[in-house]
């Protein structure tokens, strides 16, 4: 079960879907340059529920058919400069989301069930740009009464980043639930920690209701510091202003070139 970065890379194939969760909830950055180097292409990413800094460097990359999503930006380093570029573009598909509609589709897979339904999206705009969502009237009801149908979301992989695994293959994700989501709905779930411990997450009282068991789990990578320049809870802080280096490098093509390559640097201090 544990592995190295590249060989969790390689197991990504063209065309997959992927599922990345939000930049506070234990972004896997340490895989980003391996799958960038890998070089899988026509991926669809689902993000949990929004996206950031590993979504705009995969579009960068060229790896990107399609991104569903509720929202893309790099938080205080404003808009996400390849991303939003793709979509005006039209070199990717966007799949208009909300954080509950992404939610509830992966609840959805995670239950068996082929679709949910939600009543929050009736009267928005987004219903217009997802052929996919069915609105039907509710059957239970003696008159019109709207309700609309999420689809189940399947992605073949979800990727994220945790503070610790133990030798045993669980994971202690803490209070980020929406890591379990992705785990329970995706076909294999890839993880790297900071460490692995000896003891059982799963002994411990105090740390077990936090814990992922090794069923959810396919491979797990030790990566330290993996989730940077993002934080994670309990170990480090977002590092902003590697993030507003990345902001500036990446509003032109030829600038987020220069960043991957390692051609952009820190300035002097």
């Amino acid at each position: 079960m544990h592995t190295d970065l590249e060989a969790l890379a390689r197991q990504i194939e063209p065309g997959m879907r992927i599922a990345l969760p939000v930049d506070y909830a234990g972004v896997s950055m340490a895989m980003t340059r391996p799958i960038i180097d890998h070089g899988a292409s026509d991926l669809d990413l689902v993000c949990v529920p929004t996206g950031g800094l590993q979504v705009d460097m995969l579009v960068g990359a060229g790896l990107v058919r399609s991104v569903e999503t509720s929202a893309v930006s790099l938080g205080e380093a404003g808009g996400a400069p390849r991303f939003n570029q793709a979509v005006r573009d039209g070199s990717i598909g966007l799949r208009d989301a909300t954080c509950p509609a992404i939610h509830a589709g992966l609840m959805a897979a995670q239950k068996g069930s082929p679709f949910t339904a939600m009543r929050g999206l009736i009267g928005t705009d987004i219903l217009k740009n997802r052929d996919d969502w069915r609105v039907i009237d509710n059957p239970f009801a003696q008159s019109g009464d709207p309700i609309v149908l999420i689809p189940a979301i399947h992605p073949d992989i979800a990727i994220f980043h945790a503070p610790m695994a133990d030798r045993f293959g669980n994971v202690w994700i803490g209070r980020r639930r929406e890591l379990a989501a992705m785990a329970y709905a995706s076909k294999m779930t890839f993880v790297t920690v900071e460490r692995i411990v000896d003891e059982s997450l799963l002994a411990s009282e105090t740390l077990a209701a936090g814990t992922l068991p090794a069923l959810y789990v396919s491979e797990i990578a030790v990566a330290p510091r993996g989730a940077w320049p993002y934080g994670l809870w309990g170990e480090y802080q977002t590092d902003t202003a590697e993030l507003l280096r990345y902001a500036k490098a990446a509003r032109t093509a030829e600038g987020f070139a220069a960043y991957m390559s390692g051609a952009v640097t820190e300035p002097a201090q």
